[in-house]
């Protein structure tokens, strides 16, 4: 059995990959304006998220299911993370994603990657439509810590060997309760309360500050 060494926690949206999903969605909808609103509002702590990521759900009411394979590929991986996974793994260490976005992309992402631990917001589909609605539980800040303390548990990895990466105020729980809390080209909410703080996007610079490898 290949033993977990360490587990390493990957916010998606902003964080992994450059943009923020649900505004591509809100494009494809032509709701962007708002909804891009009230995206960079919740990454900033200004509103709840959970509230903020209702409103914005249902905006996208009546979109097609089939947006989603287009906004799939225009998505961007931030800098080094293909090779930045790649190390982990190698080092046995469990790579997971968890998220405030969407199963829909998040899934095939975490498939594409060859990560098998992810979460992630599930919306309400019908007729091959959204509904403007989201299947609970929402992963809140504090679904988020909890997952991360959860798998760390599952996996049976120290706590002092646990790496959380974010960039948005949804991400402070699980980074402050992580061994290794990094906030990576992160809002200034989340800078204010975390001292590791990258704010280049490139993975690379992720590799040289764990010291576990």
């Amino acid at each position: 059995m290949n033993k977990a060494r360490g587990l390493c926690v990957l916010d998606v949206d902003g964080t992994l990959i450059e943009e923020e999903v649900i505004d591509l969605l809100g494009k494809e909808a032509g709701c962007e304006e708002e909804v891009v609103l009230l995206t960079a509002q919740a990454m900033r702590g200004e509103l709840d998220f959970e509230a903020s990521l209702k409103r914005r759900v249902s905006l996208l009411k009546g979109l097609s299911i089939n947006s989603f394979d287009k906004i799939y590929h225009e998505l961007h991986l931030s800098k080094n993370a293909v090779k930045f996974i790649k190390v982990l793994q190698e080092n046995k260490i469990e790579v997971s994603l968890v998220s405030g976005g969407f199963t829909t992309v998040v899934e095939r992402l975490a498939k594409d990657l060859g990560i098998s631990l992810y979460t992630a917001n599930q919306l309400e589909i019908k007729d091959d439509h959204l509904t403007g609605n989201l299947i609970c539980p929402i992963i809140s800040r504090e679904v988020k810590e909890a997952t991360l303390v959860r798998w760390a548990e599952e996996l049976e990895v120290p706590f002092d060997r646990t790496i959380a990466i974010g960039d948005g105020a949804n991400d402070l729980k699980m980074l402050k309760s992580a061994g290794l809390g990094i906030a990576f080209c992160a809002k200034d909410i989340v800078k204010k309360e975390i001292n590791l703080q990258i704010d280049e996007r490139d993975f690379g610079k992720v590799l040289e500050m764990i010291d576990f490898l």
